[in-house]
């Protein structure tokens, strides 16, 4: 497997915690109130509903809270209990291999990488979902800037490095996800090559 969300390695190296089914109307008016109210209002009401959560969690991250929300507004119970966090036995060995850049290097690829995605069409992409623009799938970067764009907040200029400055952003926080992960065996790409990676099978 190459690449994924540290969040999807994890769960494909360990498995998940099963979590209750969540009924559409509860999940829909959570999101509803949130893009209403803001993020205060999320905070609040998870800080009342359930302290035991509100204690560790990332207490800035709207998807987080507001999935705990909604598990404790279904069943009564903090999404806590049902975090139970059993590693599973997978019937394969996993060796993980970690590639990394210089910063400077990393940030003109990310920068030049947006410059691509931005001659390649992702505007007209983002005019053609605007409609959907509150979808908790679109609430990312990318979207989100150009969403603002085209309601007039920003310049398109003004957009583009935005997009820039949060992609930097979210690969930073990548980085301090797998570097938490010991298993990980890292290397330079700039002073890779293939009998190195081969050790790292051995």
């Amino acid at each position: 497997m190459v690449g994924g969300t540290g969040l999807y390695i994890k769960s494909f190296c360990e498995g998940m915690d099963e979590m209750p089914d969540i009924p559409a109307f509860i999940r829909n008016n959570i999101i509803q109130q949130y893009n209403q109210k803001g993020l205060s209002w999320l905070q609040h009401e998870v800080q009342t509903k359930d302290i035991s959560f509100w204690k560790t969690a990332e207490q800035k991250n709207p998807q987080r809270l507001m999935r705990a929300l909604e598990i404790i507004m279904a069943t009564g119970k903090s999404i806590t209990l049902f975090k139970q966090n059993k590693k599973i036995i997978r019937p394969f060995n996993i060796i993980k291999i970690g590639l990394e850049l210089p910063k400077e290097q990393l940030y003109n690829n990310i920068n030049n990488r947006v410059d691509c995605m931005m001659n390649d069409g992702l505007l007209n992409e983002v005019k053609s979902l605007i409609q959907y623009k509150n979808l908790n799938a679109l609430q990312t970067v990318g979207y989100k800037e150009l969403f603002n764009y085209l309601e007039g907040s920003c310049s398109l200029p003004q957009a583009i490095n935005q997009i820039k400055i949060n992609t930097r952003h979210y690969a930073k926080r990548q980085m301090t996800w797998f570097k938490k992960d010991v298993a990980i065996q890292w290397h330079n790409t700039n002073n890779i090559n293939a009998s190195l990676i081969a050790e790292s099978f051995s």
